[in-house]
């Protein structure tokens, strides 16, 4: 009896990282209306100027982060010697959500003529609120994971600062850049407003995801630890414990693996082609 409960948890707490996967999956779609929406509108010039531009800029800024990440594999190496060989792709890695992140929050702003009186989009405008705040509680989980597993001595020092101080400096960056999107000014009309809400799409699913990849992973690998390590001590009774943080884990690994995979198809920059108008 106690090991089907364990199995019945071990699929209960596995559910929350499919529907997040199914989250993102319609948060593509949402993305590809944006896009196509840009598509049956003629662009000004202003708006091709806007366009150009924030792409230059991502991709100057992402480069910097890829340096970034190869900076933070030299810190390791001094850090761990060896060890830090495990730590090479993480850093690589974190390295290229940093420059992601950096390339929305120093987006600079669209030239066109905004509107007077100045009017301002609502969030669920850009990005779903339900996404938005999975991000925040995982960036919260994770830090209290961290806390909990340094208190009982599971964590040392330098691992601590490695799990901690990423995914809440990217996720103080997404949401600056949440706050950048919300506040700015509506264009005043015409071509500019598809491309303005692309924009701003874009932007917030971007951060998002990736403020959500940098608590999802590392939250996963420390539920994996701690419920290896509960599991490891003997108890009077069946513990449940050790099986929910083990499926929590595996559940964040997926779901974080599973927003990679978008965040990977939308670095691409938005693009004005005019197909939709083409005949």
């Amino acid at each position: 009896m106690g090991r089907l409960i364990a199995v019945v948890l071990f699929i209960a707490v596995l559910v929350p990282g499919a529907l997040l996967a199914r989250a993102w999956g319609l948060a593509a779609g949402r993305r590809a209306v944006a896009a196509a929406a840009v598509e049956f509108a003629e662009p000004t010039p202003e708006g091709t100027a806007t366009l150009q531009r924030q792409a230059q800029h991502g991709r100057r800024v992402r480069r910097l982060g890829f340096l970034l990440g190869l900076a933070a594999v030299v810190a390791s190496v001094v850090m761990f010697a060896e060890a830090s060989v495990f730590l090479w792709v993480p850093a690589v890695a974190v390295g290229l959500l940093l420059g992601v992140l950096l390339a929305e929050v120093t987006r600079p702003r669209p030239r066109w003529r905004v509107s007077a009186p100045a009017r301002r989009p609502r969030r669920s405008e850009q990005i779903s609120p339900w996404l938005l705040w999975t991000m925040r509680v995982v960036v919260a989980a994770e830090v209290v994971t961290v806390v909990a597993l340094n208190s009982s001595g599971e964590l040392t020092g330098s691992v601590v600062a490695v799990a901690l101080i990423p995914p809440v400096v990217c996720w103080l960056l997404a949401e600056g850049a949440l706050l950048r999107i919300l506040v700015r000014p509506l264009p005043a009309a015409g071509a500019d407003v598809p491309i303005d809400e692309a924009l701003r799409t874009w932007t917030a699913h971007l951060v998002t995801a990736a403020a959500s990849v940098l608590g999802l992973l590392p939250l996963g690998a420390l539920l994996l630890v701690g419920g290896i390590e509960l599991g490891d001590r003997i108890t009077s009774g069946f513990d449940l414990l050790p099986v929910a943080l083990v499926a929590g884990g595996f559940s964040s690994l997926v779901a974080g693996l599973a927003v990679v995979v978008f965040l990977l198809t939308w670095l691409r920059p938005l693009r004005s082609s005019a197909r939709a108008l083409a005949g």
